[in-house]
């Protein structure tokens, strides 16, 4: 009897291996191709050569007093070279999140400085608090696909904060920046007729002192993201090395008039809460304006998540109701208080003359 061998036993067949299910590939995200006419660099960052070269110089303005100031600064120097009509001045209306009364303030900056071209520019569908909302649903729909993918269950979900945050800036792009590449569009669509790409001059007023991450940014710099074959954005930043009291001074020269709010003790002005704001103005804010504070402390309870990081909303009105209940519902403070602070009472005393006398003006002229 022969004993078998290795080699005559019978072959067994493994069975077919079966791939994994690959995870579905994430989307490529759509490179931006930027037109082959824009410059890399501007030409020159000589402010006076700036708007001698450009076809329109557009201000954005919040009404805040940095755009104020850097409004006054950018008309007397457009002015100086005889080119006032090139200004136009663009405010983005952020609906029941700014402060009542804001927009009618900017266009009363631009057309007691000069400027005869005031445009609003507003993002289209839901405001800025229903977009929070709109944000949430989206993120929790991407966390609880991608749970089903991992053979999690989708209920148990962290969802990522879909407020607004110093990382997460949506609220610029979607509110403000977006809306006014349209006017840019448009401003492009007028001078058509030159057969070239119309050139913008953007004056932002950001300032260094505001932030080490606006420290960074450069006085002038081309937008890329902005031009394109039709037009080149070059974006300037008029009073980035001003300080707080440079800003004040410029205001008190002017005699144009400052948001309210200042007066009140506001540091800053652009949406009523903002993420970016300190303490003290958020309280301000929701002492002024509390069906506004409502609302967002309703909006933290819809997305599971506190308005600020470490600060919510119901502290923040309960911090107002405290101050309420000590002092009473606050007066409004004299005009000029805060400018006072910085240049002194009798300064603050001829900008208010300058301020009646310039209103004057403007109703007599028109």
């Amino acid at each position: 009897m022969q004993t078998a061998t290795l080699f005559d036993l019978p072959t067994i067949q493994a069975p077919p291996l079966v791939p994994a299910a690959a995870a579905p590939a994430k989307p490529k995200r759509r490179k931006r191709i930027v037109h082959a006419s824009v410059p890399t660099a501007p030409w020159t960052t000589v402010p006076d050569e700036l708007i001698r070269d450009t076809d329109w110089v557009v201000v954005s303005s919040s009404g805040g007093k940095d755009s104020q100031a850097m409004l006054s600064h950018v008309v007397r120097r457009a002015r100086a070279l005889g080119m006032l009509h090139k200004v136009v001045v663009v405010h983005a209306d952020l609906g029941r999140a700014e402060w009542g009364g804001t927009r009618e303030l900017a266009e009363e900056q631009a057309r007691l400085s000069g400027v005869r071209r005031f445009e609003v520019v507003r993002a289209a569908g839901a405001d800025l608090l229903e977009r929070v909302k709109l944000r949430y649903q989206k993120l929790r729909a991407k966390a609880q696909r991608e749970a089903v993918e991992r053979g999690e269950d989708p209920a148990a979900v962290k969802v990522p904060p879909a407020w607004m945050s110093s990382a997460a800036r949506w609220c610029t792009s979607d509110a403000k920046r977006g809306p006014i590449w349209t006017l840019y569009t448009r401003l492009a669509a007028e001078l058509a007729h030159l057969g070239r790409p119309v050139r913008i001059l953007a004056c932002i007023g950001q300032r260094a002192a505001e932030s080490s991450n606006r420290a960074k940014l450069a006085p002038v710099e081309i937008d890329r993201a902005a031009s394109n074959g039709r037009r080149h954005v070059t974006t300037w930043r008029p009073i980035h090395g001003w300080s707080d009291a440079d800003v004040w001074r410029e205001i008190a020269r002017s005699g144009l008039p400052y948001a309210a709010a200042y007066d009140w003790g506001n540091r800053r002005l652009s949406c009523v809460f903002c993420v970016l704001g300190c303490t003290s103005d958020l309280v301000n804010g929701a002492r002024r304006m509390p069906e506004l504070a409502a609302a967002y402390a309703d909006m933290e309870v819809t997305v599971g998540a506190d308005f600020k990081k470490g600060l919510s909303m119901r502290e923040i009105i309960r911090r107002a109701a405290e101050l309420e209940a000590e002092h009473g519902p606050a007066a409004r403070p004299p005009a000029g208080t805060a400018l006072s602070g910085y240049v002194g009472k009798s300064e603050a005393a001829l900008y208010r003359g300058r301020l009646a006398l310039l209103r004057k003006q403007y109703t007599l002229a028109n």
